[in-house]
């Protein structure tokens, strides 16, 4: 089974994946408006030095935090509506203050409190992007797509120095770009002006899985932004089976996370008719869809139950095996059942590519602070 499960299979609907965002992402990288940014070798950056402080803002289950705390940072504040996520977090971060709920519920003076008078070098997050994907109905109106508001108010009152908000693609192009012109507007008005947005793609950086990003950087300091400098091409990708390949015969066990949704003996049957990047439901666009291997995982989503099948077994893939495609290691545990944990991986920023970015702000966070310290001298 093995041997079957490394045979390279066609992968047209992967290369699709992988070239629906390269005109945009060329626009944007040559856009002389949106200039503010350079490439930091992210490899070569020392995480001995110092340790910087964060903020993570709808954290969900805490891709971007596990990111940032791997290269060195250490997460002050976080901040999720979910209850589910909000346990995962707290499980994993029990040092760090976090605030479950909505934001808009928590005041000024709550959040400021919360970070104990402490600097925050970074505050990142991704705001709710539902209303934003190309996978949903891209409704201008939905108040999700308001949530970035509540972001810069966080912004605002801690002043980081250094800003870095995720979210899907779409964004960029929603309302005609209005939408993205808008969160430029809004960070140069509490005294960011210099923010830039790249999209990057998660293969790039070793994640086994196609997962392209737009991401905003801003700092306070006039300096330019750091992104991360690609590690991977194409033609070394890492393929979908070399993070999942060992899980193969492994039994579902709830202790790792590694379960997946009951099949019956019919559905499985229907399930193993499924070629490599088909679907069960045609009407589906992402629902029960089968991985292809020899390339990196498609897009991992929830789908309520309904995730990827397996490329070589008959059933959809598991929590573990969607974690291992977002580069959790497999002692970071989600809280609250098997649905609720496919809920929060499927919704995570994969950690492997938040470390990078986080790497990256290393060393100009390293400049910022040898410039304060030569003033306090």
């Amino acid at each position: 089974m093995l041997e079957t499960m490394i045979a390279p299979q066609k992968v047209n609907g992967a290369k699709d994946a992988i070239s629906r965002y390269v005109r945009l992402k060329q626009e944007l990288d040559q856009d002389i408006f949106n200039n503010r940014w350079f490439v930091e070798d992210s490899l070569n950056v020392s995480l001995e030095d110092f340790c910087y402080n964060y903020v993570d803002l709808f954290s969900g289950a805490g891709g971007l935090s596990l990111g940032f705390t791997h290269a060195n940072f250490e997460k002050i504040v976080s901040s999720e509506i979910d209850p589910d996520a909000s346990a995962t977090n707290k499980r994993h971060w029990p040092n760090a203050i976090h605030l479950e709920g909505p934001i808009e519920n928590f005041s000024d003076g709550d959040i400021i409190k919360a970070t104990k008078g402490q600097t925050i070098h970074v505050v990142c997050g991704g705001p709710p992007c539902n209303g934003f994907s190309v996978a949903g109905m891209r409704n201008p109106q939905d108040p999700r797509n308001l949530l970035f508001k509540q972001f810069v108010r966080v912004v605002n009152l801690i002043k980081p120095w250094f800003v870095l908000m995720e979210n899907v693609p779409g964004i960029l192009t929603m309302s005609g770009g209005q939408v993205k012109d808008t969160i430029l507007q809004s960070f140069e008005k509490i005294d960011y002006p210099n923010m830039s947005v790249r999209i990057l793609e998660a293969a790039d950086y070793g994640v086994p899985q196609l997962r392209t990003r737009a991401i905003f950087v801003g700092n306070r300091f006039n300096f330019l932004n750091p992104y991360p400098k690609e590690i991977y091409s194409r033609a070394n990708y890492r393929p979908i089976e070399g993070a999942i390949r060992d899980l193969i015969d492994v039994p579902r066990t709830s202790s790792i996370n590694h379960e997946w949704t009951d099949h019956s003996k019919e559905f499985e049957r229907r399930i193993s008719k499924v070629l490599p990047g088909g679907s069960l439901y045609p009407s589906f666009r992402d629902a029960f869809k089968r991985q292809y291997l020899g390339v990196p995982s498609m897009t991992i989503k929830e789908n309520h139950g309904g995730t990827h099948i397996h490329p070589i077994l008959n059933r959809v893939i598991s929590v573990r095996e969607m974690a291992r495609l977002q580069t959790f290691p497999d002692d970071f545990y989600f809280e609250g059942g098997m649905k609720r944990g496919m809920w929060q991986v499927g919704n995570a920023v994969p950690v492997l590519m938040a470390e990078h970015m986080a790497r990256a702000l290393r060393p100009s966070l390293d400049r910022i602070r040898e410039k304060k310290t030569r003033k306090e001298r």
